[in-house]
């Protein structure tokens, strides 16, 4: 799988019904399931949506800050640019209690390991909507958008939209495999931003695996930096250290780190 091939994953989504239709279906068919959990699925949890376009615009602005640990203060800022009257921080809390209830929303938690050397983690969750498909739909991207005419990313810098829903599509194949492995998903960020590890698999006997996210098909000797750190600080619980990529092969660096194409790290 080539990078072109993944952009294709993010849009296709995993809704299994989906996945076999036009492009111009699976669009009209991922707007018809987001309208329709705002328009039905809200009310039927008890929550009376006056203006369902207000509810869709913090959608919106929730997806553009997929794989972010952006505050919710800063979410809501984003949904209503240049409006005097912002809809209420409790109205906004509600917007977010109620979609996480219907699984739209599905946040990594902060990792708070008990007894941990490690002082002033954050405790942030880091944003995912369930599918990343449905965050490409809230934000209007597609294949076409995501990709220059060459197949590369129109914005190839690491904070770029298509690398924060490569970032999403990995949480969601990891967190299928940690499930089955009945281990939990985090994500590891100190306060001022020194360190950040995308992904922390904890085992229940506190074994740790940690994965970091990479849009490059090649890693450079620096990438793996924030894992090194991580292996140091927990020391013999560290188990394993990967880097995931679009590249094309699996192998392990002599710094003892794997790199692994996402599309191998399913069973």
């Amino acid at each position: 799988m080539a990078l072109p091939d993944y952009v294709e994953e993010i849009v296709a989504s995993g809704f299994p019904a989906m996945r076999v239709l036009s492009r111009r279906a699976r669009r009209f068919q991922l707007d018809s399931y987001l309208r329709n959990a705002v328009e039905h699925d809200v009310p039927e949890q008890g929550l009376a949506v006056r203006r369902p376009e207000a509810m869709m615009a913090w959608l919106r602005a929730y997806a553009s800050a997929s794989s972010s640990t952006a505050s919710y203060s800063q979410i809501l800022d984003a949904a209503t640019p240049g409006h005097s009257e912002k809809p209420a921080r409790a109205t906004a809390e509600s917007y977010r209690q109620v979609l996480a209830s219907l699984w739209l929303l599905d946040p990594v938690q902060a990792w708070a390991p008990a007894g941990s050397p490690m002082a002033r983690l954050g405790q942030a969750p880091k944003h995912h909507l369930a599918d990343p498909a449905l965050a490409a739909r809230l934000l209007g991207l597609d294949v076409d958008a995501l990709l220059g005419g060459d197949g590369h990313p129109l914005r190839p810098e690491s904070g770029s939209m298509l690398g924060m829903l490569f970032e999403s599509l990995t949480t969601l194949c990891v967190r299928v495999a940690a499930q089955a492995a009945e281990t939990e998903v985090a994500h590891l960020r100190t306060r001022n931003g020194d360190h950040e590890v995308d992904l922390v698999i904890v085992r229940p006997d506190g074994g740790v695996v940690g994965v970091e996210v990479k849009l490059a098909g090649a890693v450079g000797a620096t990438d793996g930096k924030h894992l090194r750190w991580l292996r140091e600080q927990v020391g013999p619980r560290f188990i394993d250290g990967l880097i995931v990529t679009t590249g094309p092969m699996a192998y392990r660096r002599p710094d003892g780190l794997g790199v692994v194409p996402l599309a191998l790290l399913g069973p």
